[in-house]
């Protein structure tokens, strides 16, 4: 009976093969692992690797060989909301048909959201309040387990607080995520897409991260002492087919007296010479093998480069008592900060605080405000913005377009994982990690003053986060930015301004 309640609380895949038609390689190759229906589990992996695909393979869309088998119902978040002018309270009887009304305000009550959200058009709510009411609806399901592609893109730090807190308290789902903090709060499980097949760890990212670091530095400690090993089996290889050589041919130079004697003692130091040279070369083929088989998961984390230009004006931005203003509307209490040369400055705040408001001050856009606000002239300003919206045509197109440098641009891009593929893709065409990777491979391939970034971070999976946090404490850009990442913030800001 326990054999029976074993599989059954299991998904198990075996042998998955799928490729898209038109590609050269695979996307998986016979991959083949199981997962608890209770565990929690972070799915992480370079953007590209197939996170989005694989949850898709799960839920039936593409058609695969191998075998998934499961004793649960798939769900996919976000759930496709098509008549949003309706009130979420109807949005989520229809997700989930006999709920009653205390199981939602029960659900709602686990992220601290007041039930006067339900009664409001799901049209109107802020994207927080959305992905809210769509966790809810897809854990009141019975018997299903939830497929949650990157829930947090977008949402503020408080909403990003609460949604962990609520997903702690669940089990049974798979979570695509690149916060780190996000991830080691809730998972406690990590499935990693590498570059050869997909691998499950029990824990949460930073045990992974550890565990990685640790491995890969086992390999290539491996991998430096099979290639010392081969190099001096090879030489040793070369010398015992020339000394087997040599006594073979010494073999047939013997004198006419006690020839039959000398000819035997040298035929068998030559057969034992001809062994040991065997034996040489299995060993080499041996350890040829055992070397094929490192490095082939180590994600070269390429260090990017930044050019920043150093500004003979300091401070190149000052306000004082600053409010943006929409409409009659006063968004803030008043800030006051300084640009001065190598600050790096955190914009942090609520959703519609008014934080991308202040970055479009800065770049001449048309803002209401009070108080003072000064730019100094001149000022070389590398942008990226928001949203991917304006992305279109091919790579080529878009470097002509912006007069981009294409070495270096390419450059980047490759070091952020793009393939020789993906260069020929038209930016429609690619993930939404992708098109933001081009905006800051872009970004760091310009000269400028100062670096104006406002959530350059979504989609991005996390290696690339880690580089370009290495890159701006390498080479100390003049910035400012919004972002919701705690632990790039931590790790890069000199200043935050609070909203």
């Amino acid at each position: 009976m326990l054999d029976i309640y074993e599989k059954m609380s299991q998904i198990n895949v075996n042998n998955l093969t799928f490729g898209y038609d038109g590609n050269l390689e695979n996307v998986f190759e016979n991959v083949s692992f199981h997962i608890d229906t209770d565990w929690k589990l972070g799915l992480i992996g370079r953007n590209g690797k197939g996170k989005t695909t694989f949850l898709k393979l799960l839920l039936g869309k593409y058609k695969y060989k191998g075998t998934i088998s499961k004793s649960v119902e798939f769900d996919y978040f976000p759930f496709e909301v098509k008549q949003k002018e309706k009130l979420a309270i109807e949005i989520v009887n229809e997700i989930v048909p006999n709920v009653e009304d205390w199981e939602i305000i029960k659900e709602l009550n686990l992220l601290n959201t007041d039930a006067e959200i339900l009664y409001r058009n799901f049209s109107l709510l802020s994207g927080g309040e959305q992905v809210k009411i769509l966790l809810i609806s897809l854990f009141l399901k019975e018997n299903h387990f939830l497929l949650i592609d990157e829930p947090t893109n977008h949402l503020d730090s408080n909403t990003r607080q609460a949604i962990a807190e609520y997903l702690k308290k669940k089990k049974g789902f798979i979570l695509v995520s690149h916060d780190r903090d996000f991830l080691d709060k809730v998972v406690d499980h990590i499935v990693s897409i590498n570059n050869t097949n997909i691998d499950i760890q029990k824990g949460n990212f930073s045990s992974w991260q550890q565990n990685k670091q640790a491995q890969d530095n086992f390999e290539l400690t491996q991998n430096e002492k099979l290639v010392k090993d081969i190099a001096r089996l090879e030489v040793a290889a070369k010398n015992t087919e020339g000394w087997s050589n040599k006594v073979e041919k010494s073999k047939y130079n013997t004198t006419n007296s006690g020839s039959s004697i000398d000819r035997g003692y040298v035929g068998h130091k030559s057969a034992k010479m001809m062994k040991r040279a065997k034996v040489i070369e299995q060993r080499i083929e041996s350890e040829l093998e055992q070397k094929a088989n490192l490095l082939n998961n180590i994600d070269k984390n390429e260090t990017l480069k930044i050019l920043p230009l150093e500004s003979k004006k300091n401070p190149l931005v000052i306000a004082d008592k600053l409010q943006i203003k929409y409409g009659e509307k006063i968004i803030f209490k008043p800030i006051s900060f300084e640009i001065k040369n190598g600050d790096r400055i955190a914009i942090v705040g609520k959703n519609g605080a008014g934080k991308s408001s202040i970055l479009k001050l800065i770049l001449g856009e048309k803002v209401n405000y009070t108080g003072t606000f000064k730019i100094a002239n001149n000022l070389k300003i590398s942008y990226v913005s928001q949203s991917t919206e304006t992305l279109k045509g091919s790579l080529k197109q878009y470097i002509q377009e912006n007069e981009i440098e294409e070495s270096i641009f390419k450059a980047m891009l490759s070091k952020m994982g793009f393939s020789p593929l993906e260069f020929e893709k038209n930016i429609q065409e690619m993930s939404e990690g992708q098109k933001k990777k081009v905006l800051i491979a872009k970004s760091i391939s310009e000269q400028a003053d100062i670096y104006i970034w406002d959530e350059p971070l979504n989609y991005i999976d996390i290696l690339t986060r880690i580089q370009i946090e290495e890159a701006i404490l390498k080479y100390k850009p003049t910035m400012i930015f919004v972002e919701h990442d705690e632990v790039f913030i931590n790790k890069v800001a000199t200043k935050r301004v609070e909203l």
